[in-house]
């Protein structure tokens, strides 16, 4: 249960982080498909002509959170936005790109652009 409540803080905290950067959030827990084949975006914000799909990840130091987004998870995640673009098709021709917000408890975030 704290683990399930800390991931919540730090998705919360994380959309905070990028509202106060001028972003503005679309969706958040974007779910897609069903099983394995199941993605689901953290959050997806726009700002501007860019939309990212940001992936959050928490763990007790910032290296750890970077090392738990598996390639098997960013295909999902690519997947899942692809959804999304073909049902809100109006961005499609935003630039596009996939970001990491990482943190380590207390507060430490790391926000990295153009993550994988």
């Amino acid at each position: 249960m704290q683990h399930n409540l800390s991931g919540h803080l730090a998705e919360l905290a994380a959309r905070w982080y990028f509202r106060l950067h001028g972003w503005r959030i679309l969706a958040h827990n974007y779910i897609t498909g069903r099983g394995t084949t199941a993605g689901e975006i953290d959050f997806i914000a726009v700002r501007g002509n860019t939309l990212a799909f940001v992936e959050v990840k928490q763990r007790k130091d910032i290296t750890s959170a970077a090392y738990a987004i598996s390639p098997a998870q960013q295909k999902r995640i690519r997947t899942a936005a692809a959804n999304f673009l073909a049902k809100h098709q109006i961005y499609q021709h935003y630039d596009i790109r996939f970001d990491a917000v990482l943190f380590a408890f207390p507060f430490r975030l790391r926000h990295i652009p153009n993550a994988f």
